[in-house]
Order: structure tokens, then C-alpha cells, then sequence
């Protein structure tokens, strides 16, 4: 285990150049074996806007985004990180041939010397202009841009790459924010529309409604036949258009270190303790044997870690403590240097009391005496502190000395023994009582820090893996999975409606392997080979295939009986609320204690819901269509029956300019027109996405 330690983090590149010719070889055999899809007759990723995407058209896109991605960042894409760049170059092909149409058709141009104009002109790019910021002024430095080009054949080829990359983006996002400006010019709010938009906002209703839920009727009373589900479903049929999914239950095998593999962490620093008592560049023997990435830092006392907080009285330089089990991590800690820091550190609590006025002075010398009659000050912040501190008994921790407020934090650096400050601090925040916990301190530590993660060993994955592959050997369908599962006592949990080119699941985080083997291989009932995740075995079985359009009768009859039952009884409802009379009350106590009566005094057209009702916008509306006085026939609506009365309904006056509306609105709207322009050319684009063939 120490070697795998070493090598993965010392020798990472050699790692994943190895690791990479390795996955390059298996690609190679595979695509060039009797079952490659490279030659077969399904080689294609999708099509976008009667555009088909070929596998190597779409792998090239791909390809650009991670050597982008290795001279930006100096690393090789991880698999973690790879559906992100594939959804880019997918994106990037949407744009190219769904926008693209929509260019041609509205003669969107980018022509050669807007490019220049981009680069070398009046109009210089926004990324250019980025990149070659004078730092002293702030502004774009024409001259060093100038220089760069002119260096840039001799520049090294990362370089080059990166400019010509960079580049090929500018007329695409160019052509886009062309398109979108189009769009955005053409928004448009009418005066009418700000007056309505102002009085949806100010115009207000006084009502008072009677309320039957409809669960007051029982499910019993009311019978739902398959005639009843088929013409509601037709009628709402749009409601039920789905996306192809799939859906699943999964039992996860986790792999967890055990003891041993605690045991065994512990015993390598044990080891390593001794060598890190004498080494001399404690830093970079640090570096070179940790996991964590915080291996050398600067410490004051409040900031030191625990450990050597409750050690802080014994520590002297060279002091080696450890191994601290710290969660899932072994600690080494060696102290290089301990010295007294330009910056001071105190620690104080405080009761804040909010105001600068002689009652809030006050309050805060009150307080203060009863504190020194021997209140408790936590208890007292606790009770009449007003800031987030209250909760913790006024307990401000460590700071450094100029983080405060100038009053608070010379009241506490001046301090010369600890307790409580003899009268209240005024700041702009208020009147603070202040109880110096720790005096200020100048002693700093310099600390050298080896961690190590517990990782499973290969007996405990062995061992997980065992369950996993055991589990899978007995079950062959859903009904066996399920029952093995009870005999097992195995947590069976749902991952329900997962689309195509979903990269995660639930609870088990990134899980691509698992949903391409739901639409590639799997069929319902079918169960799973064992799948290994970053932390756990997972066996899966597919429960349901639903493909893309409407969906049946069968498949969502739950939820459709729930609807047509709800309008029976609401049906039942209003039939017996129409033999009623009289006020809402005196109708309320004739049908009986299922029918409440509530009352809004503060309505707005555009709210959605109704207090005690829930989201209601049909009930909202029907209120403000009445006059003052009258009141609507009982009615279904989202959850129950209602009979509304408006008792006030007060009209904003008409005011002399609507402009803020207006430009409330026209900002609105011009908010989601990028987002709106994307999905309407993609829903017109008619695009087909099979990426989950190959990915």
C-alpha cells in the first residue's frame, strides 16, 4: 500500500501515460475487432437538424475539448471530468447545425474583417482584451497583444495550439451573439402590458372562502373505471409526454476500510514518525510523503490544529506528534519553528446590543451589572445578543488583531488581563459588552504536516466484491432480486425515469457504466453483471422501459386515478353545497366539519396560492373577477371545492408613467431570451441523441 501511495501521488504523470497507451491499445483492439461498431452499420452519435453526427466527427469535437483541457489546466481530462467535455463538443455541434440555420435564414454573417476588426481593431474581443490587461493600469495593452503575434511562430507549440483554438471559438460565439442581439432588440413591452404588470403588483383583494379538501370524501365512495383513466389521459394528454427513460433498483456493496486496513495505516506512520524526527527539510519530506495537500503552513494558536491545541503549553521545535486519527486520515505533525509573528491573535466574546442611542447604552450597562453580580455571560449573550454569535454563549473565538472594528478591536488588544471590559463599546454596530477570553499573543508555528488516507485494501474490496458477485449468481429476474434481497437483508433502493445520457444515480454519484447499460444491453427485468464505482459494488435490475411520447394508461394509472377520483368528488361536493344558502359560515356549519372558512385580507392578482389552500391560481383569479360583495358558485379546483367571496377588492389608481414596469418587464424578458432562443431551436432541430451507444 505505501507504494501505490508513493506512485499515485508522486509519480502521476508516468502514471497516466501508461494508463493512457494501455486504454489506447484496448480502444484500438477493440474498434478493430469483428464486433467494432467502427465498421458496422450503426456508427453514428445522433443527428441535429436532419444533420447526422458521425462517431469520428463527434470523437474529434471531443478530442479538441481535452487538449484544451490539458493546456489550460497542465493535466489529463479524469473520467469524472470527461462527460462535461463531451456535453460541450455536443453543444457545440447543436450550435453549429441548428443555430447555423437558423443564421442562413436570417443572413446572420461573420464576415473576414469582423475577425480582424475582433483581434487586431476597434472591436477587440473580450477574451483578448482579458489576457492582455495591463496589470498597473487595468486597461487593454494593445502593444504587448501586437508583440505576442509577432513572437507566436516561434512561440512554443502549446502556444500555437492554444491560439489557434481560440480562434476557431471567436466566429461561432460571434454568429451567436449576433443571433441573440436580433432577439433581444426585437423585445417589446407595450404600455398595456406595464400598466397590467403594475396592477397585477399594487392591486389587492380582501376575500373569504369556504374549503373542502377533498379527501373529506372517502376513497370508497367513488369507483374509477379504465373508460374513466383512457379519456382523462386523452384529454390531458400533453401533460403526459415523457422523454425516454429507464428505471431501475440497485443494491450498493460498499467498500469500506476496515480495522486492519486502519491498523495497517497506522503501523506505516508509526514508521515514518521516526524518519520525520530527523530529517532537516521537513517541508519537503512533507510534500513528498502526504496525501493532503495543506503539508507546510503558518499557525497561530487559535487556527493550530486540536491536537496540538491541547499540547500547546509543551511544544518546542522539532517536536514530532502524531499518528492522530483525524476522520478517515492518519496525522503527523512536526513543528519546524515556533516565533513571535508581526500579527497579534486575542480571543474575546461579546453581547451585542443593536443601537447608538441612550436606551441602548442603557440596556447595555444593565446587562453588564447583572454579569458582574454574577450572571452568566453566555447565558446572557444568549438571552439579548443580537448578532449570529448570540447562540454560542457570545463566543467570538480567535481573531487577529485589525479584523474588528477599530473601537472593538483596541478595546481587546489593549486589554492587559482578561474578563470582562469595565464599560460597554460603542461602535456603528451598537453597544458591546466585551469579556477578553485569551490576551493577544504574538507566538506563531510553523508546522509541517504528513496525512494519510485509510484507503480499503485488496482483501476488503475482495471481500465486498464477494457479496456482490454471490448476490448476482442467485438472482436471475425482479421477483428473485427482490426476495434475495429480504433473505439477505439488503437495502433495496429505486432509481426511477433516468434519461439516456444521465451520468448520475442517486445516491451512488457518478454512475455512466450503470444507465448505458440500461438502454444498450438491459431489458425489463433483466439483472446486472457486478458494476464497480468509485467506493462500492452495485448490482442492479430494470424495472421499467418507457420510451419517448406518450405515455399509457398502465404506466401512470396511479396518479390518473388519483385525478379522475378528485373530480368525482368534487362532483359529490358541489352537489351538496348546492342546497345550501346563506353566508359562507352558516354554509360551512350546514355541510359540516370538513368545510372550513378562511379569510385573505392582502391578495394580489399575481400571487398563485391561497393561505391554507396551497397553489390555487384558478381560485386567485375567480377572486378578482368578482365586484366587492359577491361570491362564486362552489367550484373544483387544485385540491378541494371552494366557494370564494370578495369582501374588498381595491384597484390601484392609474398613475401618469408605467416606465418602471416597463423596463421591469423588458429586463425580464430580455433575462431568459438566451436561454428560450436555445431550447426552441433545439425543439425545432429535431435532434436525436444516441451518444449512449458509445458513452
Amino acid at each position: 500500500m505505501a507504494l501505490i501511495n508513493t506512485l499515485r501521488n508522486k509519480m502521476g504523470k508516468v502514471v497516466v501515460a501508461l494508463v493512457s497507451l494501455a486504454i489506447l491499445s484496448f480502444i484500438l483492439a477493440d474498434l478493430m475487432g469483428p464486433n467494432s461498431t467502427l465498421f458496422g452499420d450503426d456508427n453514428n452519435v445522433g443527428e441535429i437538424a436532419g444533420q447526422t453526427i458521425s462517431l469520428k466527427d463527434f470523437q474529434a469535437e471531443v478530442q479538441q475539448r481535452e487538449n484544451s483541457y490539458i493546456l489550460n489546466t497542465g493535466s489529463v481530462a479524469t473520467e469524472k471530468e470527461k462527460p462535461s467535455l463531451r456535453q460541450q463538443a455536443w453543444d457545440f455541434l447543436i450550435t453549429r447545425y441548428a443555430f447555423g440555420e437558423q443564421y442562413d435564414e436570417l443572413g446572420v454573417r461573420v464576415t473576414g474583417d469582423e475577425l480582424w476588426d475582433m483581434m487586431q481593431g476597434k472591436n477587440i474581443s473580450p477574451g483578448i482584451k482579458q489576457s492582455f490587461t495591463n496589470p498597473e493600469t487595468g486597461e487593454f495593452d494593445r502593444a504587448q497583444f501586437m508583440q505576442f503575434l509577432q513572437q507566436l511562430p516561434s512561440l512554443p507549440g502549446d502556444a500555437q495550439v492554444r491560439w489557434e483554438l481560440f480562434k476557431k471559438e471567436l466566429k461561432p460565439s460571434r454568429e451567436r451573439l449576433k443571433y441573440e442581439n436580433l432577439m433581444l432588440l426585437s423585445t417589446y413591452v407595450t404600455s398595456a402590458e406595464a400598466q397590467r404588470e403594475y396592477n397585477m403588483q399594487t392591486d389587492q383583494a380582501e376575500v373569504k372562502y369556504l374549503y373542502i379538501p377533498y379527501y373529506a370524501v372517502n376513497d370508497s365512495l367513488v369507483s374509477v373505471t379504465d373508460s374513466e383513466l383512457s379519456g382523462y389521459l386523452e384529454k390531458n394528454k400533453e401533460k403526459y409526454k415523457v422523454e425516454e427513460t429507464r428505471s431501475m433498483k440497485y443494491i450498493s456493496f460498499p467498500v469500506v476500510a476496515s480495522a486492519q486496513d486502519s491498523a495497517y495505516v497506522r503501523e506505516e506512520m508509526t514508521d515514518l514518525l521516526e524518519e520525520f524526527k530527523t530529517v532537516s527539510d521537513d517541508s519537503v519530506f512533507a510534500d513528498v510523503n502526504t496525501d493532503g495537500l495543506n503539508f507546510f503552513g503558518k499557525y497561530h494558536i487559535g487556527n493550530l490544529p486540536q491536537q496540538l491545541q491541547q499540547e500547546i503549553e509543551g511544544l518546542s521545535i522539532g517536536d514530532v506528534k502524531g499518528p492522530y486519527l483525524d476522520g478517515a486520515n492518519y496525522k503527523l505533525y512536526k513543528v519546524t519553528d515556533i516565533f513571535e509573528d508581526t500579527i497579534a491573535n486575542a480571543k474575546a466574546s461579546h453581547i451585542l446590543i443593536k443601537g447608538e442611542d441612550d436606551e441602548a447604552e442603557a440596556e447595555a450597562k444593565r446587562i453588564l451589572r447583572e454579569i458582574r453580580s454574577g450572571a452568566s455571560f453566555e447565558d446572557m449573550a444568549r438571552q439579548y445578543g443580537t448578532d449570529g454569535t448570540a447562540s454560542k454563549g457570545g463566543d467570538l473565538g480567535w481573531f487577529e488583531d485589525g479584523r474588528m472594528v477599530a473601537e472593538f478591536n483596541d478595546a481587546v488588544f489593549d486589554a492587559t488581563r482578561t474578563g470582562l471590559i469595565n464599560q460597554p463599546v460603542k461602535t456603528q454596530f451598537g453597544y458591546h459588552i466585551i469579556r477578553v477570553d485569551e490576551l493577544k499573543t504574538n507566538t506563531a508555528y510553523k508546522i509541517a504536516t504528513i496525512e494519510r488516507e485509510i484507503l480499503p485494501g485488496d482483501e476488503t474490496q475482495n471481500a465486498a466484491f464477494r457479496k456482490a458477485d454471490e448476490f448476482a449468481a442467485k438472482v436471475d429476474d425482479l421477483d428473485s432480486f427482490d426476495a434475495q434481497a429480504e433473505t439477505d437483508t439488503l437495502t433495496i433502493v429505486p432509481a426511477n425515469d433516468l434519461a439516456k445520457n444521465a451520468a448520475r444515480i442517486g445516491f451512488l454519484g457518478e454512475a455512466r457504466q450503470i444507465v448505458r447499460w440500461l438502454f444498450k444491453d438491459a431489458s425489463k427485468g433483466n439483472v446486472s453483471e457486478v458494476f464497480e464505482l468509485d467506493d462500492q459494488y452495485v448490482v442492479g435490475v430494470m424495472t421499467k422501459e418507457t420510451e419517448e411520447g406518450y405515455q399509457s394508461v398502465n404506466s401512470v394509472k396511479g396518479e390518473l386515478t388519483a385525478k379522475v377520483r378528485n373530480e368525482k368528488k368534487g362532483e359529490i361536493i358541489i352537489n351538496k353545497l348546492s342546497g345550501m344558502s346563506g353566508s359562507l359560515d352558516d354554509i360551512a356549519a350546514s355541510y359540516g366539519d370538513d368545510a372550513k372558512v378562511y379569510t385573505s385580507s392582502d391578495l394580489k392578482i399575481s400571487s398563485n396560492s391561497l393561505p391554507s389552500v396551497g397553489f390555487d391560481p384558478k381560485a386567485v383569479g375567480r377572486a378578482f373577477s368578482l365586484e366587492a360583495g359577491q361570491k362564486t358558485e362552489p367550484f373544483a379546483s387544485e385540491n378541494g371545492v371552494l366557494i370564494v367571496e370578495t369582501i374588498t377588492k381595491t384597484i390601484a389608481p392609474e398613475i401618469a408613467d408605467y416606465a418602471t414596469y416597463k423596463t421591469q418587464l423588458e429586463q425580464n424578458r430580455k433575462n431568459q431570451t438566451s436561454y428560450n432562443i436555445g431550447e426552441a431551436v433545439k425543439e425545432f432541430a429535431d435532434i436525436k441523441d444516441d451518444r449512449f451507444k458509445f458513452y
